[in-house]
């Protein structure tokens, strides 16, 4: 495994600061502001992304969640539809729907397995992977937090991801201080102790910077 301890940045050349990035973004009610997009993936965690919603309009993000199509069985999507008055997005759009706004930032929670390595080498076979696959060359800002069992995390596989993420300036929240991987079967009992307020405040302009 690579260590991580090491200290955490984002590469200033490849991502730009988020709140300078797109102004302008107009929310569903006619808000301006910063569009942050939520991705959220199919794990424990996902039911309660609504923590994050919350605490991402607390700071003045305008919020869009974006869900694999395997998170829709985990998530309450007409409430947060409610909660951020935007549509839960999980698919490519249609050729005459409009195309949305460009995000300032991403943050991925929780990232699974599947798709730490998958937005790793590049493949876009979701509406999600396609945002992401993308994010890097557009200098958007991504903020990955895992949620692995310490069966995956210690999978050469993963470890290769996280590093190249990394070395594209993504900052992935994986190790000491960070998210550290559970015992397999244990998912259910990390749920609460996710942590979703780290994400947030690893944007630039948060909390942390």
């Amino acid at each position: 495994m690579p260590d991580f301890s090491r200290e955490l940045s984002f590469s200033r050349e490849l991502l730009p600061r988020g709140r300078d990035m797109l102004a302008g973004v107009t929310s569903a009610g006619g808000q301006a502001g910063r569009l942050l997009q939520i991705v959220v993936c199919a794990a424990s965690p996902a039911a309660e992304v609504g923590r994050l919603v919350g605490l991402a309009q607390a700071e003045g993000w305008i919020v869009q969640v974006v869900a694999t199509p395997s998170a829709l069985d985990f998530i309450d999507v007409a409430e947060l539809e409610r909660r951020t008055g935007r549509p839960v997005k999980s698919r490519y759009r249609r050729p005459s729907e409009a195309k949305p706004p460009r995000a300032d930032a991403i943050v991925v929670a929780p990232a699974t397995y599947n798709t730490v390595n998958k937005f790793a080498q590049g493949i876009a076979d979701t509406y999600a992977l396609g945002l992401l696959a993308e994010a890097p060359g557009l200098g958007i800002p991504v903020v990955v937090l895992p949620f692995v069992n310490s069966a995956l995390a210690g999978r050469r596989a993963f470890a290769r991801s996280v590093e190249e993420l990394r070395a594209e300036g993504v900052l992935v929240l994986f190790g000491p201080g960070e998210f550290e991987p559970h015992v397999p079967s244990s998912g259910d009992d990390r749920i609460d102790a996710f942590p979703w307020e780290r994400a947030l405040h690893a944007l630039p302009g948060g909390a942390e910077h």
